[in-house]
């Protein structure tokens, strides 16, 4: 494994980390074993970076990260997110009528002891405001995550989905380490603007969904898809732009084959190839997804390369959009 540098704090995390959420939340049948098979793989492959959030299966994952995450505590810089409630005490997806988003101070002192208490540890490595929410101003929000840096129950602060103008406001009230935002070959919203304002400031992106989850890899059939699988959700997934984005991951699974690597490592191979400040957090609950994806950081990408990837691209302009109507509401603000 290969490491990159988490903002200015010296943390040398893994240059892949491990996208945690599928093994509990999401993406249909779920496998305790094989999940905590993949936990110590992660290990094993040098992978240290491992995320979760509070909303997934609400509190389930970080219970299931617990079990290997305590007796490797030393091996592990774990991140985790605040801010989605469930009305009715049912985890859903973001955009679900009972889902909804609470960034004030309170929750957020609530939310941190009952993470702490299912994780099993002390400290939490990086924790983020899991979007922005427009009711409470970020100033204010930050200044609360900045009392628990403090307090020695998180060490740095993250914030996700956040805009530019919610970047440089909370950075100047604590130091920001680390923005996480979708981005991938497929979603590139935040080149410009964003992307430009964590650079100036000296904040590590963490891409999640890299792979445009698991769109890229030339794997899916969207009938095979689990009932209570939430790309069930997702316009991408759609009849209108499936067509589409099932010929781009077909020619771009050839382009990988040129190459001689998977779609997923070629795919990934691009968002390392983009910065030496990104980190992408590919999320998978299986060993030989997570063993392939690991293989992307010995991936060597010329100019040419990238061109062509970015030419493929360009010709399957009908992607989608990344979010339902709903959830998009909830980001970059």
């Amino acid at each position: 494994m290969k490491y990159r540098n988490l903002s200015n704090t010296g943390e040398n995390l893994s240059a892949i980390g491990l996208g945690c959420m599928g093994m509990s939340f999401a993406y249909g049948p779920t496998d305790e074993t094989e999940s905590i098979a993949t936990l110590h793989k992660a290990l094993d492959l040098g992978i240290n970076f491992w995320d979760t959030a509070d909303m997934y299966a609400n509190g389930q994952n970080e219970e299931l990260i617990s079990k290997v995450l305590v007796p490797n505590r030393d091996k592990v810089f774990i991140a985790t997110k605040f801010g989605f409630r469930f009305k009715n005490g049912i985890a859903g997806p973001s955009a679900a009528s009972g889902t909804y988003f609470d960034g004030s101070p309170e929750w957020m002192k609530t939310a941190v002891e009952k993470s702490l208490q299912r994780l099993k540890i002390d400290t939490i490595d990086l924790y983020y405001a899991h979007r922005i929410d427009p009711n409470v101003p970020v100033e204010e929000m930050v200044g609360a995550m900045a009392d628990l840096v403090k307090e020695g129950k998180v060490r740095y602060l993250g914030l996700s989905e956040a805009s530019a103008a919610s970047i440089r406001k909370a950075h100047a009230v604590h130091p920001i380490a680390a923005l996480q935002s979708e981005y991938s070959l497929m979603t590139r919203n935040i080149e410009g603007d964003i992307l430009d304002t964590v650079r100036e400031l000296g904040i590590t992106l963490v891409p999640y969904s890299p792979l445009a989850r698991g769109l890229v890899t030339n794997t899916l059939d969207v009938n095979q898809l689990a009932d209570d699988d939430f790309r069930r959700t997702l316009p991408r997934y759609s009849s209108e732009n499936w067509e589409n984005n099932q010929s781009l991951a077909s020619a771009f699974a050839d382009l990988a084959a040129d190459k001689g690597v998977t779609p997923a490592q070629l795919a990934l191979a691009w968002v390392l190839a983009q910065g030496d400040d990104i980190i992408p957090i590919p999320g998978t609950k299986k060993r030989k997804y997570l063993e392939e994806n690991a293989g992307a950081v010995d991936v060597s990408l010329s100019d040419a390369d990238l061109s062509a990837i970015d030419e493929l691209v360009a010709r399957y302009p009908n992607t989608g959009e990344r979010y339902s109507e709903g959830a998009m509401k909830l980001v970059n603000h």
